[in-house]
């Protein structure tokens, strides 16, 4: 019979593997091969720890709860596109460098795109 912590961890793992989909309760359960009584235990430790959050939905005529991860694991999506990853200048750059991050006009654009923000360089109306 697995540990708690096990079953906690799969469970976390199935959680996550959802993404922003998240999914029934009753779906964990059955993923896990557990009884409802404990799925839901799992859940709630699992929500308790800040790890998981449980939304409440009405599914088929009856209540259950949605469960979505906290955190999402990390992607190389996220940073493919980083103008880093190509650059010539890689092998000079560093924070006390001949080229650095901070001063890298690629590197600001890239993330000035990422997060959406318009940059005005001084002296623009």
């Amino acid at each position: 019979m697995p540990k708690h912590n096990d079953l906690e961890q799969k469970a976390l793992q199935i959680i996550m593997n959802t993404g922003n989909d998240g999914l029934s309760q009753s779906e964990l359960w059955r993923r896990l091969g557990a009884s409802s009584r404990e799925g839901s235990r799992i859940a709630l430790k699992l929500e308790n720890k800040g790890l998981i959050r449980r939304e409440k939905e009405l599914r088929d005529g009856r209540w259950t709860y949605r469960l979505y991860p906290k955190r999402l694991p990390a992607s190389i999506d996220s940073i493919a596109d980083c103008p880093c990853m190509m650059c010539p200048e890689s092998p000079r750059c560093s924070p006390t460098g001949a080229v650095t991050p901070q001063n890298c006009e690629k590197l600001t654009d890239w993330l000035l795109r990422i997060t959406g923000n318009e940059c005005k360089v001084l002296g623009d109306s």
